[in-house]
């Protein structure tokens, strides 16, 4: 079985029987005050439950993250987290209508007196808290924000986290409804906290701290592409491939929490690494500038976008712009037996990056390289978008055959997956994956 099949089914199996633990401990738990509260605390668990995934998808769990892919795991935490808002939302609503009708009150009136209540209090900040997250993660308002402002207010979910899990605490009736149910809850939460802090923060500490990441070398590569040579101590430890990338900052050049994804331009080696970007913002603007000599803080390696996944003995690379940077790195990984083709699509041959070293790399593996020059949504020969399947057909006849990896922007990759899909290309032969942080 593929990896990443293994992965998704692993997953799936995981969430399934926690999904079952939870039901069976609610069944033979005490039921509500009244048939309201009852329903209350069923959506109650699960919100707990959700939140504890929610902790799982974003803790760059080396495994979970070579296999499925941060992209893919980013979207599965988006629709777990509205999930999440409509069952905290429903299970606030039907307690205050619980208790109101418990009470026989108003729901304002029983609002006001939960308040006073410390374990309501946690859990009504706690809501109070997603559902203000909720909101800002939505499309419109979420493409308005800079990402490091949206990410700010985004760790607020954290507080969310911690104030659900006193408030879970304080409101004994889940936590203790028997030792089974304590010992579960327990598990499940130190796990998602220390999963967190462990792939968020102590891996990433520990690897700088080890191997010492230092700037050796900025070479301009034309007037707006920089490449950024990174040394450091070890670097044949560090479980880094071709087709990967990382989260680098640079403390002494920018801001702390000015982060950017750059995928590995060149295999890795025990010796160095390198990334390559193209000037389309102020961080990879200034790239040129960062001194040599300087200090890096490096996190990842993360990604699928790698060989792990080859199903077939030849592969189909297409990349668009600046997405050839990961696809350049696994050509040094092809051996001299792979039967190799590269689609390199640009608006012209000045714009292509690193043109030089790929051209060079397929030769040596004896592959061979198109170059798509024009526009996006031009027609090239006989009428046809580059990725249309009649194109796709005739540049490469045994496509169906390959394994086909995908890297470019949006557009380019949209219409790429879709001449694919037309061609009738398994899906598990096509590997391509988003390098963003959100």
């Amino acid at each position: 079985m593929p990896p990443a099949d293994a992965a998704r089914w692993a997953t799936g199996a995981f969430v399934i029987a926690n999904v079952a633990i939870v039901e069976a401990l609610f069944l033979g738990a005490a039921p509500g005050k009244n048939g309201v509260l009852t329903v209350a605390k069923f959506f109650g668990v699960h919100a707990a439950l959700l939140m504890f995934l929610q902790l799982l998808l974003v803790a760059r769990l080396p495994w979970l993250d070579r296999r499925i892919g941060m992209d893919r795991l980013t979207v599965w935490h988006r629709w777990t987290g509205f999930s999440l808002l409509w069952t905290v939302v429903t299970h606030a609503v039907l307690v205050v209508l619980g208790y109101a009708r418990l009470d026989d009150a108003s729901m304002g009136k029983t609002f006001l007196a939960l308040g006073g209540v410390p374990a309501s209090l946690l859990g009504m900040l706690a809501a109070a808290v997603i559902v203000a997250i909720g909101v800002i993660s939505t499309r419109p308002l979420r493409r308005r924000l800079r990402y490091e402002v949206w990410h700010g207010l985004h760790l607020l979910l954290y507080v969310a986290l911690g104030l659900s899990f006193a408030h879970q605490l304080l409101e004994t009736k889940t936590f203790t409804s028997s030792p089974v149910a304590t010992a579960y809850w327990w598990t499940l939460w130190l796990f998602a906290f220390g999963a967190l802090l462990a792939g968020r923060v102590a891996l990433p500490l520990w690897r700088n701290a080890y191997h010492r990441f230092r700037v050796a070398a900025v070479v301009p590569e034309s007037e707006n592409v920089v490449s950024v040579y990174v040394t450091g101590r070890h670097l044949g430890k560090l479980p880094a491939r071709a087709g990967q990338f990382c989260i680098w900052r640079f403390p002494g050049h920018e801001h702390w929490w000015t982060a950017n994804p750059f995928s590995l331009s060149a295999a890795p080696t025990g010796e160095g690494l390198r990334l390559t970007a193209k000037a389309a913002g102020s961080t990879s603007a200034g790239l040129r500038n960062v001194p040599v000599g300087s200090r890096a803080f490096v996190e990842g390696p993360y990604g699928a976008f790698t060989s792990l996944h080859r199903t077939r003995p030849g592969a189909l690379l297409i990349a668009g712009g600046v997405g050839i940077t990961p696809v350049r790195a696994m050509l040094e990984e092809r051996t001299a037996g792979d039967d190799v083709v590269v689609l390199y699509r640009v608006r012209s041959e000045d714009d292509a990056v690193l043109l030089d070293e790929v051209r060079e790399l397929v030769g040596l593996r004896g592959g061979r390289l198109h170059l798509l020059t024009g526009r996006t949504g031009e027609h090239g020969e006989h009428g046809e978008p580059p990725f249309g399947p009649g194109r796709l057909r005739r540049l490469v006849p045994d496509i169906t055959g390959r394994d086909v990896y995908v890297c470019g922007p949006p557009a380019m990759t949209a219409a790429a997956l879709a001449g694919l899909k037309d061609l009738r290309v398994p899906a598990r032969q096509v590997h391509a994956e988003r390098f963003g942080l959100a």
